[in-house]
Parts: structure tokens; sequence; C-alpha cells
């Protein structure tokens, strides 16, 4: 059989020359179901912060040298991969993708939900069903496993697993609170307590919701046998996963960064996150727009995002799977911004900011081929960097 994932047009010659053979052909979906069928599997869903949050329950369980397997959807830094390997009795961390209804195909021991704000609505038509979705994952979770869930979050019906809550609010009394965030020698720090107690806890990635993925992840490794002593070593040795505010240049003037941000939410979150990082740093942001669906529904949700910076580029909206939609365009979220109004601008335009720029954070947000402007810009920088 070959493997497919929906990324791929159902006219794409290879796909097209199988199903003429009568090959047959399984969404990556089914056969990771196939796959982690016989291993006591954790999954984290969520429209934003799974990757993250995967990563790092995966490094969690590889800090206390745990038989573990790992299937995550970005690169992760400490193993240079998207993929660990362990034997066939492993645990097994996977990051559950609510695109397409695929982390239906899942059976988890355990789960992590970190967020379900609306998105794929191309896919579900509505932001309540897309709940429904979230719900029926809930539902496939073993009765004796643990479903940890962002303190507000509300489902349908309440899954047979066991709910644990999570929250950085101590206010919402969640069942897992991270508290006392503070800042020390340039590292975000905290302290968990609740159903677990844990202080000092050290983390280099930068931004609130990057405390509330650890979080997750450490209440979710805690409740499946992780010995509380490697938390903090863990925590503190995590590197982050590709494209996710990953630096890409620094200097004493210039940092440029790059984040795979494509939802408002995760612009949002992006953008206060260097703010808190960079407080005497204008912060420049060239946003490329992916799919021209999601562009017309968080048209005003992206306006109100950008508006966040200190100056704001929109680059022509990256169509992935998808076809023209008729008015949808970049300039549509750039006359619905405050200040600063965003300039629209061409890939070589965004290189020329980027030269132009004496003293400020960059940061390139999107999930299309924006990234293939990141070693031209860095050389920009470098060879400015020379005179």
């Amino acid at each position: 059989f070959a493997v497919y994932t929906p990324a791929i047009p159902k006219d794409f010659g290879e796909f097209v020359y199988l199903m003429q053979k009568k090959v047959p052909l399984l969404k990556r979906a089914q056969v990771l179901g196939m796959i982690s069928g016989g291993h006591k599997t954790l999954a984290v869903a969520g429209t934003h912060g799974k990757t993250t949050t995967s990563s790092i329950l995966a490094h969690l369980f590889v800090a206390a040298q745990a038989d573990i397997t790992a299937f995550l959807g970005g690169i992760c830094q400490n193993f240079s991969s998207n993929f660990v390997a362990g034997t066939s009795d492993s645990i097994m961390v996977v990051e559950a993708d609510e695109f397409d209804r695929s982390f239906l195909h899942l059976n988890p021991y355990g789960a992590v939900i970190t967020s379900m704000d609306a998105d794929h609505l191309d896919v579900y038509g509505s932001h309540q069903n897309m709940i429904e979705s979230f719900s029926q994952f809930a539902s496939l979770i073993d009765e004796d496993g643990y479903i940890v869930l962002k303190k507000g979050l509300e489902l349908n019906k309440l899954p047979l697993a066991h709910v644990v809550t999570y929250s950085s609010d101590e206010s919402l009394s969640a069942d897992v609170n991270a508290c006392n965030i503070r800042i020390e020698n340039n590292l975000q720090c905290f302290d968990i307590k609740g159903i677990f107690n844990i202080e000092g806890i050290k983390c280099g990635l930068p931004g609130l919701h990057n405390i509330e993925n650890a979080t997750a992840a450490i209440t979710l490794a805690l409740l499946n046998g992780l010995p509380e002593q490697y938390v903090k070593p863990a925590i503190e040795s995590f590197k982050g996963v590709k494209r996710r505010f990953e630096y890409k240049f620094r200097s004493e003037e210039v940092t440029l960064i790059d984040d795979y941000a494509h939802h408002p939410e995760e612009l949002k979150a992006c953008i206060l996150a260097a703010k808190q990082l960079f407080p005497s740093k204008e912060i420049i942001g060239i946003f490329q727009p992916h799919l021209y669906s999601r562009s017309r529904d968080f048209a005003q949700g992206f306006a109100d995002s950008l508006s966040l910076l200190d100056h704001a580029y929109l680059l022509d909206i990256y169509p992935a799977r998808e076809l023209p939609i008729p008015g949808i365009t970049s300039s549509m979220i750039a006359d619905l911004m405050r200040e600063p109004k965003a300039q629209l601008i061409t890939k070589e335009g965004a290189l020329n900011i980027v030269g132009l720029i004496e003293d400020g954070v960059v940061i390139f947000m999107g999930a299309g081929d924006i990234d293939q402007l990141l070693a031209p810009a860095v050389n920009v920088l470098e060879q400015k960097r020379k005179k």
C-alpha cells in the first residue's frame, strides 16, 4: 500500500497513477493509528501548541531514559528530528492533528488538549463542529487514562477518562497551576502548584503560551509515571522546535526570528513574546497569510494581532491546497488594521526591509514558503555587519 497526507491534491500525478494501478491508499493518520495501536499512546491535540507540547513531552521521557517512541509535527531541536525510535513496548508520544479529523484514527491512553480556537473552517464548516470533533477525540481516550485539559475549554460531553485541568491563571483554580512566573537571568521561571508541586522550573522558551505548553506536558508525563526529579533539568535543557520562535540571526542591534504562526492567536502569542523579551526594541513583522479561506475567516483577527507590531508588512497569500477566492487578498487584512497600517510587499521587498533595519527585532511569520527568505535575509544582515 501507499501512504498519503491530505496535503496531496487528488489530481497529483503519482496519486492518480497509484489509483489507476489500484494500489491500496491509506491516509497517514490511518497508518499512525495502526502503528500506535499496540502502544501506550500519549497524544497531544489542540489548534495551537501541540508541536511544542508533544516535543516537550517526548523530551521529558528521553531525559528520564524511558523507552519512548515519538511522532512529532516539527523538528525538535533536541533530537534534530521529528521522530524518536523506541522498542515495540515503548510509550508512544504522537501529535494529534485535528485537520481533516485525522486525530479520530487514534486510540490514546492519555492526551492533552491545549486549545480549541476556530480553525480549519474549510473542513469543519463551523467552530461548533470543530469542538464536536475534539469531544469525539476525548471520548477515544482510555477510561483508565488521563486527559489534561486547559482550564476553560469545554467539551460537548465529558469523556470516560479522568480529566485533569491546567492553567497559568491561578484565579481559575485548575488542578495544576503554573504560578509565580518571573524572569531570572533572561529565562522564564515558574512554579507548579496543585496536585503536583515543583518550584523553580526554568524554561528557555519565551512567552506565557510556552509556560502553559510546558505545564501541560509535565502534567501528562507525571500522571504517566515520569519521576519528578527529571522535570526541572529536562525543561531547562529543552531547545525548542524549528520554526517556533527560532532565532536565525542575532547582533546587538538586530535580531531575526522565524515563526510558523499562521492563526491570529499564534501571531499574538509570538508578537507578545517578542515584546516581553525585547521591551526596548521596535518589533517588525513580515507575515505571509496561509490559505485564502483562513484569510477570509479570520481577517479581523489577523488585523488585530498584527496591530500589536510597531511595523507590519504583508506578503501575498500563500495558497497551499486552495484556488484563489475572489476578493480575498492580503490588502483586505491591511485595510482592517489599526495603527500601524500594514504595507503590502513582495519577497524582494521583504529583503530590502531587512537590510534597512538599523535597530530592532524582525519576525518572519507564516506557514507557507516564507521560510525560503530566511537564508537570503540572514545573508543581507551578515553582509551589513561586515561593513
